[in-house]
């Protein structure tokens, strides 16, 4: 994996863990000689991965929508930033740019890009291992939800070992980096369906 997208939240919460925890993935991910791609902004955890990256030496693509660059929070020290017209080909340029996804905390837009990526895998739009951070059991619900949306069937059988998780970073990249693709729904045939 050269390169990883990573999503989180544009938030500072209160609680000083989660700016660290951003701080920490940016700079271990640098590290390990993975570029970072992310939403391109300087505020919340997205700044906080961005410059942990940095400081470490690494590369840090940031894709960001207008609206958003011409509110002054688009991060201009970045490697390299992209401003595209919107949301979805933002989140295209993500899927173009990475060759995988990591979820750390973050709100309702880190959620709507990681099911997005969940969605895209599970339909074949790409083959690319899908991360989630569990740091602080932060994710604990989500992934009961996950599993029981792949319980009542919601879920194909092919598809429940989609998302990745743990709540250590080391150990989600090493789960990542053995991830073999499934077999997308575009390639399954009606009764599989």
């Amino acid at each position: 994996m050269n390169r990883l997208a990573v999503y989180c939240g544009s938030a500072s919460p209160e609680d000083p863990r989660y700016i660290q925890l951003a701080y920490d993935v940016g700079q271990a991910l640098a590290g390990r000689g993975i570029g970072v791609v992310y939403g391109g902004g300087r505020l919340g955890l997205m700044g906080a991965t961005a410059r942990g990256a940095l400081d470490a030496g690494g590369e840090v693509i940031g894709v960001i929508p207008d609206a958003l660059a011409n509110s002054e929070v688009a991060n201009h020290d970045c490697t390299e930033l992209y401003t595209v017209s919107g949301m979805h080909e933002r989140k295209q340029r993500f899927t173009d740019l990475s060759d995988g996804f990591v979820t750390i905390p973050g709100g309702v837009g880190t959620m709507d890009e990681l099911w997005e990526a969940m969605s895209w895998a599970q339909l074949g739009y790409h083959q690319k291992p899908v991360g989630l951070l569990n740091a602080f059991g932060f994710y604990d619900d989500l992934i009961a939800f996950n599993r029981r949306m792949a319980e009542v069937g919601f879920v194909r059988p092919a598809h429940r070992n989609i998302l990745i998780a743990d709540d250590d970073l080391g150990g989600l990249l090493s789960k990542m980096e053995a991830y073999r693709p499934h077999t997308p729904i575009f390639r399954m045939k009606a009764d599989d369906l």
